[in-house]
């Protein structure tokens, strides 16, 4: 372990393994994967880690940098593992939480499930006290009823408690005297402001968001701690950075204040290495598909950015149908996530259908070639079947498939019960796969205002190179990429992103009677907060920038829009605000209210963010393209059956290697399929240009 190059790391911990990707200045030294360690997370981060220095000689001294994403906040959530948590709120709004927006989302179901608060009524308090909507003081707090309150909580057992008083998101006084008054009585009680968390208007979301944040903050430090020390057991030197929702990363301090901000930071990694890689090759818009075990994720990339949503829902009853779930305020990556993974598992329905998902075989015990004890068959079985996955080079040859299990598996639970053939059952979860990931993403891009059929398909994920193809075909889209070392590269794209934070304020106005002093002061204040954040964090304050945008609606509208706009010192700013609004109103919507009604703006938002990493995310390839060639072996294509089928060693094509479907590249981490008539393409930052139709009409 001689290599003195400066090292940067991301790990990123999926439902079913735990990725890593190391690089230096010149590209991708190293790439590693494990099976997640489900009740130790960590122990998989350690575990690959040592597995990838030593595999390939590296000195853990040399790292300078490790991204870390994981999705143990929504797991925390969905799975109820949080801290016992109480609520304290303004007098008569205890029960906020549980009215919600008493919105139906399945309208005629007789037995809707609503989603259930993480704080059952016993443990929700009103409080003396009431701000004005203007900040204002109308009842002064209760330091009585609050110091009452946390002895009773204490004694009780509560180790967390969220404050969430009336219209704190304009003066959060009351909340932060609250706070000192329980730091005095029980200074045990891990105690979160809404005022801090999450200072927007509507008291439902805003609730919500500072109980979810509290519940699991204690679970994140602890995890956190863990991680840290591992790591230094390995060797390395740096406190690991934190993928944050947004697409940014933060310092551990961050990660532990505000443990909501990482919700989605796991499945952020996928859109970012799609950012990375567009840009370096001129593809600002594009659909990033990123398929594990588990889940698959789909996200709109659009002139060189993912789309960013600041209402996430999770714990949903209903997986996919929105208003079934929590409600989180965070900025998120806006993404689709659908229950359709390698270990998803498939089976007949009573109308004779085969159906894929959503429960999953995870990695434990897994698909039942794993041989880990998985009885039902999934789609990683199916594809072991086709002839699309090797079992003897699996993860490299680390892990060995049971390809008869599977084969056994398909027969007695899909191809006996329809009459059809092993193969044609396992064509039939393969596609049915593909056709359900297609049809979400056509939803997701058409919403956005995208036509998925013009967007290349930029795929990621251990499955997502081997089903991309053919979800982009049943999209109509005209190009597959598949950039190296797709299978860890959420791990990847962690290596991409900047140090950022994101502050928001709500203040309510009318665009036309805005004192435009007051907004550049406002605009002022969350840019120092922000730049104080990344300062902490270790960014130069030189090197800080902002970008600005606000939440607007027409007066007399329920819901607002976000609007880029510039600094409030460029000259006729407020034409400038109305313009970009009437835009971003028309791309969103096909038509602009009529002249004469008044916009009004309710949420003020900043993101400060520091200088990007200078991260080659390639291969640094010397090969001359001798021995790519491994062979052939028979792989499965409707209508014709199976049919020799070339194998390509992925680490020995050289950049401009053209080749014809059907082929199967593979590295150890993922396989490529290129169906039959389609064409390939080495790129010259080591994606692979799969066309599906090449010379030819969609």
């Amino acid at each position: 372990m001689t290599d003195p190059r400066p090292l940067r790391v991301g790990v990123d911990i999926g439902g079913t393994f735990t990725d890593m990707a190391i690089v230096d200045d010149d590209g991708i030294v190293a790439v590693g994967k494990t099976l997640t360690t489900h009740r130790e997370p960590a122990a998989a981060v350690e575990e690959v880690l040592r597995q990838t220095l030593a595999e390939h000689r590296l000195d853990p001294a040399a790292i300078t940098t490790v991204v870390h994403g994981t999705t143990l906040v929504t797991n925390a959530l969905i799975e109820r593992r949080g801290a016992r948590t109480a609520l304290l709120t303004t007098e008569g709004f205890r029960d906020v939480v549980e009215m919600g927006r008493e919105h139906r989302y399945e309208l005629y179901d007789l037995g809707l499930e609503l989603p259930r608060p993480l704080v059952p009524r016993h443990l929700r308090f009103g409080v003396p006290e009431r701000m004005r909507a203007d900040g204002a003081v109308l009842t002064p707090l209760d330091f009585a009823a609050v110091r009452r309150l946390g002895v009773e909580l204490a004694a009780a057992g509560v180790e967390a408690v969220a404050v969430c008083f009336l219209h704190s998101h304009t003066n959060g006084a009351h909340e932060r005297q609250a706070r000192d008054v329980l730091a005095e009585v029980a200074p045990q009680l891990r105690v979160a402001l809404s005022c801090e968390v999450n200072p927007e208007i509507r008291e439902y979301e805003r609730s919500s968001t500072t109980l979810a944040n509290v519940y699991v903050q204690q679970l994140v430090e602890t995890y956190l701690a863990d991680l840290r020390e591992r790591l230094r057991r390995c060797g390395v030197g740096t406190d690991p950075l934190i993928m944050l929702s947004n697409g940014g990363v933060a310092a551990l301090e961050t990660a532990r204040r505000f443990p909501i901000r990482m919700l989605e930071s796991g499945p952020a990694g996928g859109a970012l290495g799609a950012v990375a890689f567009g840009r370096t090759a001129g593809r600002p818009d594009q659909l990033a598909f990123d398929m594990g075990g588990t889940t698959a994720k789909l996200c709109v990339v659009e002139r060189d950015r993912p789309l960013i949503t600041h209402t996430f829902e999770v714990d949903r009853v209903y997986r996919l149908r929105a208003g079934s779930g929590l409600p989180v305020r965070a900025p998120v990556i806006d993404m689709i996530e659908i229950g359709t993974g390698g270990g998803s598992v498939a089976r007949v329905d009573p109308l004779g259908l085969i159906t894929v998902g959503p429960d999953s075989a995870g990695s434990e015990p897994g698909p039942v070639c794993y041989g880990r004890g998985g009885t039902r068959c999934t789609v990683t079985d199916a594809d072991v079947v086709l002839g699309y996955l090797d079992p003897a080079r699996f993860l490299g040859g680390e892990m060995h498939l049971d390809a008869a299990a599977s084969e056994a598996a398909l027969k007695e639970q899909i191809a006996d019960p329809l009459g059809v053939s092993v193969a044609e059952a396992a064509w039939g979860v393969h596609t049915t796969a593909n056709e359900n990931m297609a049809n979400a993403a056509r939803v997701h891009a058409i919403e956005r205002g995208q036509d998925p059929a013009r967007l290349p398909v930029f795929v990621s994920g251990g499955n997502g190179p081997l089903h991309g193809p053919g979800v982009a075909r049943a999209l109509g889209a005209p190009a597959v990429v598949a950039p190296p070392a797709a299978g860890v590269l959420s791990a990847l794209g962690f290596l991409s992103a900047p140090m950022s934070i994101d502050i928001v304020r709500s203040r309510h106005a009318l665009l036309g009677d805005l004192d435009l002093d007051a907004a550049a002061a406002l605009f002022a204040e969350m840019a120092r907060e922000g730049a104080e954040v990344l300062v902490g964090s270790g960014v130069s304050e030189v090197d800080v920038r902002c970008e600005r945008a606000l939440e607007m609606r027409f007066v007399g509208q329920g819901s607002e829009i976000e609007v880029p706009v510039p600094p409030p010192d460029v000259p006729d700013w407020r034409a400038a605000v109305l313009a970009a609004f009437r835009d971003q109103y028309a791309q969103r919507f096909g038509t602009v209210a009529p002249t004469g009604v008044e916009p009004e703006l309710l949420t003020w938002r900043v993101t400060a963010s520091g200088p990007r990493p200078r991260a080659r995310l390639g291969f640094d390839s010397t090969s001359d393209g001798s021995g790519a060639l491994l062979g052939h072996r028979d792989a499965y294509f409707a209508p014709g059956g199976y049919v020799p089928t070339a194998v390509y060693d992925r680490y020995r094509l050289r950049p401009g290697t053209v080749l014809e479907g059907p082929a199967l590249v593979e590295e150890r981490e993922a396989t490529l399929l290129v169906p039959p008539g389609a064409r390939c393409a080495v790129e010259a930052d080591s994606s692979i240009v799969v066309e599906l139709n090449p010379g030819g009409a969609r």
